[in-house]
This record gives structure tokens, sequence and C-alpha cells, in this order.
């Protein structure tokens, strides 16, 4: 019976040094324009099996995460938020998810719509 209580406490021990030697920290540019760009790119990037934290800034644009390394990567990450519809800094989504957003998430057509505005206030 000592023995195997002995097994559990360091199997309890590893598993306890490994949560912590795995969780990990980054951020990642995700091109979005509103509350509920907000709400798909955090829901996105949490389905992620091992994100522990999302939090999308609709300013700078950035997503802040937390994650275990063990189980996953930016760029597995970044990969979930384009499959949604958001180009990120790593992935460019495809169009046909794009197209489907809500006309007030089309952070695409937002951009192109001040460019082409910058470029006529050039000409006069």
């Amino acid at each position: 019976m000592k023995k195997l209580f002995m097994i559990f406490v360091a199997a309890c021990v590893m598993a306890a040094g490994s949560i912590t030697a795995e969780a990990a920290n980054g951020t990642l540019k995700a091109e979005g324009l509103c509350g509920m760009c907000k709400t798909r790119i955090e829901k996105a990037a949490k389905e992620v099996a091992g994100v522990t934290k999302a939090e999308w800034d609709m300013d700078t644009k950035m997503l802040a995460l937390e994650f275990d390394s063990a189980k996953t990567n930016l760029g597995n990450i970044s990969k979930a938020v384009a499959k949604a519809g958001h180009d990120t800094e790593k992935d460019k989504a495809d169009d046909g998810v794009y197209n489907k957003l809500p006309d007030c998430c089309k952070y695409r057509d937002k951009s192109a719509q001040m460019d082409h505005m910058d470029h006529m206030e050039h000409h006069h």
C-alpha cells in the first residue's frame, strides 16, 4: 500500500511540475472591427485545446493569449482564428468564410474604403 501511495505522490508532483513548465503567453494580431468580431475571435481561440485565456483588443487588434505549450502553439491558434473568418499576422481567412461575416465585421472592405478615400484626398 505504501509503494502505491508513493507512486501516486510522484505522479502528482510530476503533473504539477509540467503544468507550470508548459504554461505560455503570446500575442497574435487578428483583424476585426467590432464587438461581434471580438466575440468570434476569442471564441475561436478558446476552442483550441490548451488555450486557457484569449482577449482581443479592438483598438490594437492584438489577441492576448495564455495556453499550454505542450498542447498547442500560436500557429494552431492563428489557423483557428483564420478559419473563423479573421485574418491574422500568420494566416489569411478563406474568402468564402470572410464573405459570410456580417457587414459590420468586414474589415477588408473597410480598409479598402479608407485606402480609397485617402487616395482621393491626395488627388484633390
